[in-house]
């Protein structure tokens, strides 16, 4: 059995205003399809059978989506974040009790591509029984790329997470002291990652709300975070109204 998968869908889509002031990004159609309809579609298709969707804004809608959808003949679940939205560390630390498994999936609703799902599971597991023993364990397997952006994960040789940096302001973030952006590959962030339940122990020394960012960059001195890179990928970030037209998958 696959791990469970949690999807975000709890962001106000300010990116997508005027069409998120009446209804959640989760369900803003793209070439005819609700975002949120297309990653369930693909998860399920690729054996997940568990999924927590976090839902705030507009949560109403999600859940009347789902349950008119029958959970699309799988079990899925609502992490309910209509008294606060916890950003994505919270949300994932909240959601919690929902996620019965080892590890679990995290993808982004407004994030399409054609990940190959079953093949970055295997590099998540691959990389669990490579630092089965290892005295910093590992915490997550994060999805990144080589694309333009300001702000930047910073790996080292061997895909470690070290640290942050925006290229447009110049600040580094790392728990690694002195450390120079310029000596580091600087990979960008693209919004699905697998996370082992050794995360929450961690979580509970952090605010109600905290972004996933945060954590990550605080924790990759003690622990592993290793970034997952997909030579071809084909992903896209659904962030303004003039991207909905020219996407088609």
């Amino acid at each position: 059995m696959k791990p469970y998968a949690l999807i975000f869908a709890a962001g106000l889509g300010t990116r997508l205003k005027p069409l998120t002031d009446t209804m959640p990004k989760a369900l803003v159609p793209v070439d005819g399809v609700p975002l949120l309809e297309r990653v369930i579609t693909r998860l399920k298709g690729a054996g997940y059978s568990n999924i927590v969707i976090n839902a705030h804004h507009f949560a109403e809608q999600i859940i009347d989506f789902i349950e008119q959808k029958e959970s699309f003949g799988i079990s899925v679940a609502i992490s309910d974040e209509r008294d606060l939205l916890r950003e994505t560390g919270g949300g994932i630390r909240h959601a919690a009790p929902l996620l019965k498994s080892d590890h679990f999936l995290v993808h982004n609703v407004d994030i399409i591509s054609d990940l190959d799902l079953p093949l970055f599971e295997e590099k998540y597991l691959e990389a669990e029984r490579e630092y089965k023993n290892c005295e910093r364990p590992l915490l997550a397997t994060i999805l990144v790329s080589e694309r333009e952006t300001q702000r930047f994960f910073l790996f080292d040789d061997s895909n470690n997470l070290v640290g942050w940096t925006n290229i447009a302001t110049g600040e580094v973030r790392s728990p690694f002291s002195g450390l120079n952006p310029d000596k580091f590959r600087k990979l960008a962030f693209a919004g699905i990652h697998n996370i082992s339940k050794r995360v929450f122990p961690l979580m509970e020394k952090w605010p109600e709300r905290f972004p996933i960012v945060d954590f990550y960059i605080a924790n990759c001195g003690k622990y592993l975070i290793k970034g997952i890179e997909v030579p071809g990928l084909s992903i896209r970030d659904v962030g303004k109204i003039s991207d909905l037209n020219s996407l088609k998958y």
